[in-house]
């Protein structure tokens, strides 16, 4: 399989992703339109002494989905914003589980992609479900 890691789009985006290091968010791209993301829950995240913040799950979801999207439109020099998400929350993700984020691509057209994800902990128990839709459009405009 093709190191899509190496590709500089993806470097760029690993290198200016401050927000995904600070929720310690780690990513691998498994092919075009899928991919898996994980985060461990650690008190940064809790929103109570035990549970996690919607707000810290959202986020590894949207990250899910974004490289998802990413990983279909870096080869034509383009990358990908988010203009809607939407997430149900199925269980509660507690201190120290390790959160695994999964998508694909259901539908992409020239600029427009809709995708699908699920978060699981590290029983395959699921903690959320989502759809999102995202805005691919060219990586200078970006910064990359």
């Amino acid at each position: 399989m093709e190191d899509y890691l190496n590709n500089p789009i993806v470097q760029g985006y690993i290198k200016s992703n401050h927000f995904g290091v600070l929720l310690d968010m780690d990513f691998e791209i498994i092919g075009p339109g899928e991919v898996a993301y994980s985060m461990t829950i650690s008190k940064k995240h809790l929103a109570t002494p035990v549970a996690a913040h919607g707000g810290s799950i959202s986020a590894l979801m949207d990250g899910t989905m974004g490289v998802a999207a990413l990983s279909k439109v870096f080869l034509d020099g383009k990358v990908v914003s988010t203009l809607e998400m939407k997430i149900s929350f199925v269980s509660p993700a507690f201190l120290d589980d390790v959160l695994t984020g999964s998508a694909n691509i259901l539908k992409s057209g020239k600029r427009i992609l809709f995708a699908e994800g699920k978060i699981v902990n590290q029983k395959n128990q699921l903690v959320a479900v989502a759809t999102a839709t995202f805005n691919a459009y060219p990586a200078k405009k970006a910064g990359f």
